[in-house]
């Protein structure tokens, strides 16, 4: 896992601030669970599999940190990951979603979509985010505050170059589209719902992530960026940690775009 872009002086932009990250042992999560704890913050990492955090685990080691086995699809398992959260830690001033769970019917092609994949992945995903950001504000408002971070996507934001993916199994979901949108548009509501109790709740929309994609895709991905082409997780955990400090008081209900370009 990459080390964050954090500075020196970046151990006390957190400042023992307890975080829980959904997702935590994705490429995002994880990147963000170790910039939060290079940041002085003490990231509380939720995850469905058990090994994958073993792994965030071992390169969270020496950085105060909890690991917690959750399944966040639904209202009963957020709420019970919350209150081991809260179990282990203390408390919970902050929370980043950053869950990803897929159907089995995940990319299938726009013509060949199920009904009952689609369905779930919307409840998944988008159902999934509302739920959780229910939850945690819900304390948050109860204890006077907190930050609220949800990832989205440039798919949220514009639409897909396909000519990317072009000779490659590879594609870019409608229903991706669709959930982004959303996530970036509930992020916005709960920002001016919640006003005048401390709560910040913010988006970012990263660019593609490396995950070994075919070298055809990246270099046409490349070309359509302006430096770096597709990013590492730790590009975009960087900008969450910001999102969460004490410099980032003044933004709320904001979609922060991190994508070298892409969308230009």
């Amino acid at each position: 896992m990459p080390e964050p872009p954090l500075g020196a002086s970046d151990g006390s932009l957190l400042a023992g601030r307890r975080v829980l990250i959904s997702g935590g042992a994705g490429r995002i999560g994880a990147a963000t669970a170790l910039a939060v704890a290079r940041a002085g913050g003490i990231p509380l990492v939720a995850d469905l599999d058990p090994a994958a955090l073993e792994r965030v685990g071992e390169c969270l080691a020496g950085w105060p940190h909890h690991r917690i086995v959750a399944d966040l699809r639904g209202a009963a398992g957020i709420q019970a990951c919350l209150d081991a959260a809260l179990a282990a830690a203390g408390g919970v001033e902050a929370a980043v979603h950053a869950a990803y769970p897929r159907s089995a019917g995940w990319g299938a092609c726009f013509e060949q979509l199920s009904e009952v994949h689609l369905a779930e992945d919307l409840q998944a995903q988008l159902g999934g985010a509302i739920l959780f950001s229910q939850c945690l504000l819900r304390h948050f408002a109860a204890c006077g505050g907190g930050d609220l971070i949800h990832v989205a996507s440039i798919q949220g934001v514009a639409a897909p170059k396909f000519h990317h993916y072009a000779g490659t199994a590879m594609g870019s979901p409608v229903e991706y589209a669709a959930i982004k949108a959303g996530v970036i548009a509930i992020s916005r509501w709960l920002a001016k719902y919640h006003r005048d109790q401390g709560i910040r709740v913010n988006c970012v929309s990263p660019g593609g992530i490396l995950d070994q994609q075919p070298a055809g895709f990246l270099e046409r991905y490349r070309a359509d960026c302006t430096n770096i082409g597709m990013l590492e997780g730790a590009d975009v955990a960087a900008t969450i940690v910001f999102l969460l400090s004490e410099g980032a008081r003044a933004i709320n209900g904001q979609n922060l775009i991190v994508d070298d370009g892409w969308t230009l």
